[in-house]
């Protein structure tokens, strides 16, 4: 299970690595155009207002559609040879779902007339499923049951009056007729998911403080579903009368309009957390990586997009499926902080996210506090973030960005970078696992060749490190890794080619 999730953590980063400049777009489009966020006074035209106008859209069309991205994206990564039927399929299984799941398909199936319909939409199952579209864990559920049905049914042989739909082209099919029946239990199965989300949202709501930093920490541990999405409908909008985010931005202050709580209190936390404790956790894993240019490759602008506009998932999805403890750890650092912004009566708000955009323009809303506060918060944060990151890793020798490999520098072989180089190297290496015979599948993930060998007696160490690797490592009698660098892809196109 572990070893499939970390495959998945892996798949997850080719859509992931779309985001990033999507939040600099949106980032910087919000500078140009603070009135695309409601900020009262705030200029409505102009040349300034129309490119920011221009670059919000554009980043929004990646960060509002993050469902399709993992759907497409994540199957892709999950074949076992990358191929682009599968993030076809990955598409069919999240178009399927998404729409037999869609309320008014849920409302014919179950017999209801406009106005039962209407009033069902209103109840807590209506709004489970009205959050079934552009759902990320409908996205990501889409991508396993679209890579899945690829590696399953790429090579299907057919009788002749049928052998058209034969290989590649019965992948579609056998997905189509998986996302029905995942979409049936899930017709049963969503409600209940998404009813105890809400109940655990009102539980949480007459907490308090204590209350505001629970909820912080589940917004973070439910993100790899998605379903985080559930708690922020309960806590930022008014799916119960409990509306933080539309407050704060309608100008409403504690005891206006029904809020019977400090406005702002639900978002306040993540200011300091997105905007100063993921880049002192990116330095961590910097620090600490063996290959520092893969990790900085990866955290650099991953904290960046956070500190300007709040964009964590590039950050989030670089480690959690790899070391899934410590993300455990990075959630509850922000349930910790929540609690403490509470109590110092630090109040801010977003439309987007928790970043410095963010938070210039939503300093003059009523309901802000003691927004000066968030640069002694911040310096906390980022030292905090940066120790515990520092020491959870080097302690128990956690496998995040960069330390995957056990040498700490890149194979000398792949410094050049010369088309004829890589194919001198995959030619080296292919020889050195016992050649293409005795290779079943290959791949790569961050710096290394992952190969599924006959037998993994047959792989000489010595001759892959003479044809440039850095070294090898064998994990079964059936798979062996060659640890080539950050150029590792250049390298494993050319080999599969070569196989």
């Amino acid at each position: 299970m572990m070893k499939y999730l970390q495959k998945l953590g892996k798949a997850l980063m080719l859509p992931v690595a779309a985001l990033p400049v999507a939040g600099i777009l949106m980032g910087v489009g919000y500078m140009l155009a603070p009135a695309v966020m409601g900020v009262p006074g705030a200029e409505a035209s102009g040349a300034a207002y129309t490119a920011g106008f221009l670059l919000i859209k554009a980043g929004g069309a990646l960060i509002d559609n993050m469902a399709w991205l993992f759907a497409i994206g994540a199957a892709v990564g999950l074949a076992d040879d990358h191929d682009g039927t599968a993030g076809l399929a990955g598409l069919v299984a999240f178009l399927m779902i998404q729409q037999l799941l869609n309320p008014a398909v849920v409302g014919a199936v179950r017999g209801m007339d406009a106005d039962a319909q209407a009033a069902w939409l209103t109840t807590a199952e209506g709004i489970a499923f009205s959050k079934i579209a552009g759902n990320c864990f409908i996205g990501i559920l889409s991508a396993i049951i679209g890579g899945s049905m690829y590696n399953k049914f790429k090579g299907t042989r057919l009788p002749d009056w049928l052998a058209f739909f034969s290989g590649k082209r019965c992948v579609a099919i056998m997905t189509a007729v998986v996302s029905i029946v995942v979409s049936v239990i899930l017709l049963f199965v969503w409600p209940i998911i998404f009813d105890g989300l809400v109940a655990l949202g009102n539980g949480i709501a007459a907490m308090g403080g204590v209350g505001a930093g629970i909820y912080a920490f589940l917004n973070r541990l439910l993100i790899p579903t998605g379903l985080h999405h559930a708690l922020n409908n309960v806590f930022w909008f008014d799916t119960i009368g409990l509306g933080d985010l539309s407050h704060f931005w309608a100008g409403d202050v504690m005891g206006q309009n029904g809020a019977n709580w400090s406005v702002g209190m639900y978002m306040s936390g993540f200011f300091p957390c997105m905007m100063f404790g993921i880049p002192g956790a990116a330095l961590a894993i910097v620090q600490t990586a063996k290959n520092k240019k893969a990790a900085i490759g990866l955290v650099l602008s991953a904290a960046i997009c956070a500190f300007v506009c709040g964009v964590t998932e590039p950050f989030e999805f670089g480690f959690m499926f790899l070391c899934f403890p410590l993300y455990v750890v990075y959630a509850a650092l922000y349930g910790i902080f929540t609690i403490i912004v509470y109590y110092v009566n630090f109040r801010a708000g977003f439309c987007f996210s928790a970043g410095a955009t963010d938070l210039v323009f939503s300093a003059s809303l009523p309901a802000a506090q003691n927004t000066w506060l968030i640069i002694p918060l911040g310096i906390a944060a980022f030292i905090v973030f940066y120790l515990v990151f520092r020491f959870a890793i080097t302690k128990f020798d956690l496998k995040t960005p960069g330390r995957e490999d056990e040498d700490t520098d890149e194979a000398s072989a792949v410094a050049a970078s010369s088309d004829d180089k890589y194919v001198a190297i995959a030619k080296g290496v292919l020889a050195a696992v016992g050649g293409k015979d005795n290779v079943k599948n290959v791949d790569f993930c961050a710096t290394r060749l992952r190969f599924e060998v006959a037998d993994s007696a047959k792989v000489d160490e010595a001759a892959c490190k003479k044809a440039g690797a850095v070294g090898v490592m064998i994990p079964s009698k059936e798979s062996a890794q060659v640890i080539i660098g950050t150029q590792v892809q250049a390298v494993c196109d050319e080999l599969q080619k070569l196989i």
